[in-house]
């Protein structure tokens, strides 16, 4: 029990070039959360309507300061 613990602390949100569509920001944040990435591009299109200035720079410094994740 205290080793899955563990690995849930250990987990980091990573860029998913492979599954990502523009930089991987929504399918990364999708693979941390166990979730679909269509979900998190919903949730992402739907604040970017009411929030537009804070999504992109949310997403843009997302992409920049997420490491990309393993290449496999």
């Amino acid at each position: 029990m205290a080793n899955n613990m563990l690995n849930k602390l250990k987990r980091r949100v990573t860029l998913d070039k492979k599954a990502g569509w523009i930089a991987g920001v929504c399918a990364g944040i999708a693979n941390y959360l166990d979730t679909d990435p269509a979900f998190v591009r919903v949730a992402t299109l739907i604040t970017a309507l009411f929030l537009p200035k804070l999504t992109v720079a949310a997403y843009l410094l997302a992409w920049v300061l997420v490491d990309e994740g393993p290449s496999e």
